[in-house]
């Protein structure tokens, strides 16, 4: 064996020199590598410290935190969609509009109603001022709450509720006062003039009832033939 790490003899060396051996043979035959004393491992680019190869035994658990991977995985997104389906779509709102007819047309119909019993100086007062209304409605100067509250007095009119109905009035006139000024006045004497001649039909028809009830239970005056 020891004739294969050795060179063929020099002629121009002495006899007493010592043999040169063959540094590639000697990886040939497979002998132990070890890592040189002067090379240098480079630094790791995590930033942790690194031990040679040489010096850490077999098996033994890598020092310092483990390298961050570039692509680092991020949390999944809520339920299976995409993201992209998850941006917000536009819904219809919730809140449904208030028409200006459907506030209009049951205070017209209030007002003529009171043609005939109210006097008609009255009356045009009142028809100019929901006039002023139906303009300033269209013309968006109102605000959403004073058509809610306007939808509400409105109900309550027709329903006969004078007392709610006043009290809507009174609201709107304290709370938005700017916006409801010019023509509110109308719509609370309409609410007056509605609820008089409300109240008068009812005595009337009280008084017929009455009448009717009292001419069933006189006795029949009996002619001679």
């Amino acid at each position: 064996m020891a004739g294969l790490y050795v060179k063929p003899g020099n002629k121009e060396r002495g006899w007493n020199d010592p043999p040169q051996f063959s540094y590639g043979l000697q990886t040939q035959a497979g002998g132990p590598k070890r890592t040189p004393l002067t090379k240098r491992v480079a630094a790791p680019q995590d930033g942790s410290p690194r031990v040679p190869t040489s010096e850490t035994s077999p098996g033994a658990p890598p020092m310092g935190p483990p390298p961050l991977s570039s692509k680092a995985s991020r949390p999944p997104f809520v339920g299976s969609c995409p993201p992209s389906s998850m941006e917000p779509t536009n819904f219809p709102v919730v809140e449904s509009e208030i028409l200006l007819e459907d506030v209009l047309r049951p205070l017209e119909r209030a007002l003529e109603d009171c043609r005939g019993h109210t006097k008609k100086q009255v009356c045009d007062d009142i028809s100019r001022r929901l006039a002023l209304l139906q303009e300033q409605w269209a013309g968006g100067k109102l605000s959403m709450p004073v058509k809610k509250r306007m939808a509400l007095l409105v109900q309550e009119l027709s329903s006969h509720q004078w007392d709610a109905a006043d009290d809507i009035h009174r609201s709107l006139m304290v709370d938005h006062v700017t916006e409801v000024s010019q023509w509110m006045v109308g719509v609370k004497r309409l609410i007056a003039e509605k609820r008089s001649l409300s109240s008068e039909e009812e005595a009337n028809e009280e008084k017929s009832v009455a009448t009717a009830e009292q001419n069933q239970t006189m006795p029949g005056i009996q002619h001679d033939p």
